[in-house]
């Protein structure tokens, strides 16, 4: 395991986003370094009077990090926050260890976790996306020339320049990779809108136990540890309903602060399921001490995805972790719409019956009579948990049905049985 120090420096006059708790903010930086299995050392918030331009932080912490490096036999430096390619040049020139900003950390998460060929695809983007902005002119070891071509080729391309070139051909074939992989998506997305399942996304904070939750509806074994980003690529499974309600339930990657630009941009093909979906459940770890912040920049990614304030009626809140509350803060579950406890299924029961009603919520009534051979559209009903009432006529050669439908079942039986369509009559 790689000996690590994290850092988060602060400006003793700045203002923190969202007004976080620094010492919060560092447990957060420390547990994204534990999931590449960095050995934590050294952790501590470094209060500056003013971030310097070339080094980030001041003579005095340098002196301190040169002491620790040394004590500790440091490999790695963390620092949670933005680091300009010039500092990190500088401070690894300065501390010789590798540095990394919160940025370059949760790339290194992405690309050890991403499993699926869309995943890795958008893990290397964003990695070169990222690496071309850290090519500066002041690395020595890139300012070697190439030979010249011809008698006019002068004295050929700088190393940095070669670089650059590899870096802009690889992304581009890889942005045409992955309109290839986006485009068979959408294939797919469109094959599951002819099988009318309702989606159900879960959406939350990384770490606040969608994948539990979903392994518990669904009784799959998806992974799902204590560590933050265990989850990155979407995983779809079907299940039913007690109502007999057939639905597609999506786990997504969790939601971070200052999610890297590079990583909001290539990973928009993964989130599509949640604009997609037809039901978003919200998963709060209602126990964090920072749980509003954490909702807070939930909604604000969901609102950056397209998710419009008049989707939020399609948003249910689940307070997971109660089983972490005492007696009298389960009583306060901070504008929830239920609490559960993903590991002990306290509350899960009556989650389903919450996503039962919301599934049918949109539903209305209709009526239709059908030659009694064509049994396949009273089992198409049936299958869709849609039907709810069935009554021979009087010479049996007639089923008068009383179905009940949202909009994506009555359009997928205009669809399946065309020649019926104009036979469905709203009740």
């Amino acid at each position: 395991m790689t000996a690590t120090a994290v850092i988060h420096p602060i400006e003793r006059s700045g203002s923190h986003r969202l007004s976080r708790d620094p010492s919060l903010r560092l447990g957060e930086a420390c547990g994204l370094a534990e999931a590449i299995g960095c050995k934590i050392r050294h952790d501590g918030v470094y209060t500056l009077t003013k971030f310097h331009p070339n080094k980030l932080l001041g003579g005095g912490h340098l002196e301190r990090l040169d002491q620790v490096i040394a004590d500790e036999q440091i490999e790695l430096l963390v620092i949670d926050g933005p680091v300009t390619p010039i500092q990190q040049r500088n401070l690894e020139k300065r501390l010789k260890v590798k540095v990394l900003d919160r940025t370059g950390l949760i790339l290194e998460i992405f690309g050890e976790r991403a499993a699926t060929r869309e995943g890795t695809l958008q893990v290397e983007l964003a990695h070169l996306e990222y690496q071309r902005s850290r090519l500066v002119r002041s690395w020595t070891h890139l300012e070697r020339q190439r030979g010249g071509l011809g008698f006019v080729g002068g004295p050929g391309e700088t190393q940095i320049e070669a670089d650059r070139r590899m870096i802009r051909e690889r992304i581009g074939l890889l942005k045409k990779r992955l309109q290839d992989v986006t485009r068979t998506r959408r294939l797919h997305r469109a094959a599951r809108k002819k099988v009318p399942y309702p989606i159900i996304a879960l959406v939350g904070y990384t770490n606040a136990g969608k994948s539990t939750l979903f392994n518990r509806l669904t009784e799959s074994s998806v992974l799902a540890q204590d560590m933050l980003f265990a989850t990155l690529d979407p995983t779809l499974r079907r299940i039913s309903l007690s109502s007999g309600d057939d639905v597609m339930l999506a786990d997504t990657v969790g939601f971070i602060s200052d999610l890297p630009t590079q990583l909001v941009a290539a990973f928009r093909a993964t989130l599509e399921e949640v604009l997609e979906a037809d039901i978003i459940l919200h998963v709060r770890d209602i126990a964090h001490p920072e749980t509003d912040i954490q909702k807070a920049e939930v909604l604000q990614v969901l609102k950056e995805l397209g998710v419009e304030d008049d989707s939020r009626a399609n948003i249910i809140e689940v307070a997971n972790k109660i089983d972490l509350l005492s007696p009298q803060e389960r009583g306060m579950l901070d504008g929830a719409d239920l609490g559960v406890s993903a590991i002990t299924g306290e509350g899960v029961e009556q989650l389903e019956s919450l996503l039962e009603r919301k599934v049918q919520s949109g539903r209305r009534f209709y009526r239709l009579s059908v030659p009694g051979f064509r049994q396949d559209i009273v089992a198409w009903f049936h299958r869709q948990g849609a039907l709810v009432e069935e009554k021979p006529s009087d010479d049996y050669l007639t089923n008068n049905l009383l179905v009940q439908l949202d909009d994506r079942l009555l359009g997928s039986f205009r669809r399946s049985f065309g020649d019926f369509k104009e036979n469905i009559l709203e009740a």
